[in-house]
């Protein structure tokens, strides 16, 4: 064998082995190879999902607002209160305060969602829906849900698949 080859297949078990090392580091009892059916359940699960994300991206954009957006309503619609401080809606969304801050900025210029002081603390700002945000959620959330439905079989059965292989 000519030197660059086998300085080219040493190159190749080196990475493997790092790939190997990189997986174990994620879950060391990812020993042994995975069946193939584990494969399909995970591509069928991410395939739906994907159906799925891509119609709400259709919708929210035609509806004129992003995904983040349509997030941070659902969060302010479930909250107790129906008002939820800015430092919480971060929390939820897994944002910094200060992009939750702007996030909220551009919901309150569409209109969507309003500021108000707490009662509680007069430092604290609550964000809540604004007539017109409750009405376009209404709408988004129904279309959501229908497509959800559509989608169950093929989740359902992913994550059947799925739960029998984990056991």
């Amino acid at each position: 064998m000519a030197d660059p080859e086998r300085s080219a297949l040493g190159d190749l078990a080196r990475e493997n082995r790092a790939a190997r090392r990189r997986v174990e580091a994620i879950d060391p009892a990812v020993a042994a190879p995975l069946d193939d059916s584990v494969y399909e359940g995970l591509a069928g699960f991410r395939g739906a999902m994907r159906r799925f994300l891509a119609f709400s991206e259709a919708k929210l954009t035609a509806a004129g607002i992003t995904s983040q957006q349509y997030q941070a309503m659902l969060v302010i619609k479930v909250h107790p209160t129906g008002a939820i401080m800015i430092r919480d809606l971060a929390g939820e969304m897994l944002l910094q305060p200060n992009g939750a801050v702007q996030l909220v900025d551009r919901l309150v210029n569409a209109g969507l969602v309003e500021r108000r002081q707490s009662p509680d603390d007069r430092r604290s700002v609550l964000v809540t829906m604004t007539a017109e945000g409750s009405r376009l959620l209404e709408l988004l959330a129904a279309d959501h849900m229908r497509e959800m439905l559509r989608q169950e079989p093929l989740l359902a059965e992913s994550l059947r698949c799925l739960r029998h292989l984990g056991r």
